[in-house]
């Protein structure tokens, strides 16, 4: 049996700019939210309500951030790795809410247009969006660490459009005195909010029902194996990620007669790490007649290499 256990880090800056992000968002969360309310305005009070659910977002992520990096125990041998999916899962469910409130406001504001102070929403939208990108910044770099700090970044996205959007719905008020672009630029950031999590959500979710990676290839990956000098067959192959930087399988192979198993573990090895990036991997070697006592069912893909 050959395993690797891979040796998972967390780049330090990560926590750092989700701190600073979360003292950014907090400060022009209590502006924008007092603004939208002085102003009458869907699309600030939209973006503020985005930006309450940011701190929770934010500050959920810096937890499970600490909380992953503990080492594996008897209880947990994963390690608290997954507690960053969760906190991924959680944030794109939180966008998709959010996105779905604000459909249902700006349809209310459809029906009565109420009229807007457009100029104080013009200036409060603006600085906003001044913040949202500071924050955007401090995020962009980390978004590819982990599932958890990309869904942080795509909550301050979402932020950045929502001030974007009513930057232009103030200046259409402005010039035109058309209080529909209120709701009718609310609507079109909730559908981007919306799309842009929905990805978010469907990742966690495959990652949580260990779903096989969407870079690998099983065929693929079951004919390379099979191509190794000394196996004759692989038969219960299981792919999965424990994180989507962090991936795992665990096969049973059938060697050919005469085949050494030392060699042939070391070279599968190889092989997943170099071409497959899978440090973690689980093999069984199996003699050609080798059988388990009541069958072997054979739960996952399986090839015979002639």
């Amino acid at each position: 049996m050959s395993h690797h256990d891979p040796n998972h880090s967390h780049s330090s800056g990560g926590p750092k700019s989700l701190v600073l992000a979360l003292a950014i968002t907090a400060s022009w969360f209590v502006i924008e939210l007092a603004g939208g309310i002085y102003a009458n305005s869907l699309a600030l009070l939209a973006d503020a309500a985005h930006m309450l659910t940011d701190l929770a977002a934010l500050g959920l992520s810096l937890f499970a951030l600490k909380i992953s990096a503990r080492p594996a125990t008897y209880e947990k041998t994963y390690g608290w790795l997954r507690a960053e999916i969760l906190a991924a899962l959680a944030n794109g469910v939180f966008l998709i809410l959010i996105g779905i409130y604000i459909f249902y406001e700006a349809y209310r504001r459809f029906l009565q247009p109420p009229e807007v102070k457009s100029v104080p929403m013009l200036v409060v939208a603006a600085t906003g969006l001044l913040a949202n990108l500071a924050t955007a910044r401090l995020l962009y770099r980390r978004r590819n660490e982990s599932l958890n700090l990309r869904g942080a970044f795509l909550h301050v996205l979402g932020d950045t459009l929502g001030s974007v959007g009513a930057i232009v719905a103030g200046v259409l008020m402005v010039l035109r005195q058309w209080y529909l672009a209120d709701p009718v630029v609310s609507t079109m950031v909730g559908g981007l909010i919306i799309y842009s999590s929905w990805e978010l959500v469907a990742e966690s979710v495959d990652v949580l029902l260990e779903g096989t990676p969407s870079q690998l290839k099983i065929p693929s990956l079951l004919a390379d194996l099979g191509a190794v000098q000394g196996v004759a067959s692989v038969h219960d192959l299981h792919v999965w990620s424990i994180t989507p930087s962090t991936l795992a399988m665990s096969c049973h192979v059938v060697l050919r007669p005469g085949a050494d198993a030392g060699t042939t573990l070391s070279e599968l090895s190889r092989l997943l790490k170099e071409k497959y990036l899978i440090e973690h991997t689980t093999i069984q070697a199996e003699p050609e007649n080798w059988s388990v006592r009541g069958g072997d069912p054979g739960t996952g893909p399986q090839i015979r290499c002639e």
